[in-house]
């Protein structure tokens, strides 16, 4: 026996991908085939940005082709609409393998995202503040 394992004790063969409070290791790259990035389209998922299952997926046969992780994603946005930042932890994935997961969903057309609107596009204060005051004359 060798003193290698997670906890610094003994090591029994094939222990290396288990650890006694997380149970067995799968490590992020086998999840995501090595990838880093969402698909060749190279899409940036906010955390904020909302998944939601398209209205028109592909069928029942396409999805068996998909992996356990995927699978669980999709099973989430069934249920609701979620951000990225909610898919992550409720799958209990590293938002990197999450991000690289839904852009395999998103290419695949079992997902739609709709990104957060940019800071510049959000009306300004002013005009906000104006409004209410308007409303409030009424």
């Amino acid at each position: 026996m060798n003193e290698d394992s997670v906890g610094g004790g003994p090591s029994v063969a094939g222990s290396q991908w288990y650890d006694a409070d997380a149970g067995p290791l799968v490590r992020p790259y086998a999840m995501t085939g090595g990838r880093t990035k969402p698909g060749p389209s190279n899409v940036r998922f906010d955390l904020i940005a909302l998944v939601v299952v398209d209205d028109d997926p592909p069928g029942p046969a396409e999805e068996s082709l998909l992996g356990p992780e995927h699978r669980s994603l999709l099973a989430l946005c069934r249920a609701e609409t979620q951000s990225v930042a909610e898919l992550s932890a409720d799958a209990d994935l590293p938002v990197g393998v999450v991000r690289v997961l839904l852009g395999d969903l998103l290419e695949s057309g079992f997902v739609r995202v709709s990104r957060p609107v940019p800071p510049a596009q959000l009306p300004d204060e002013r005009i906000l503040r104006e409004v209410i005051d308007g409303l409030r004359a009424l």
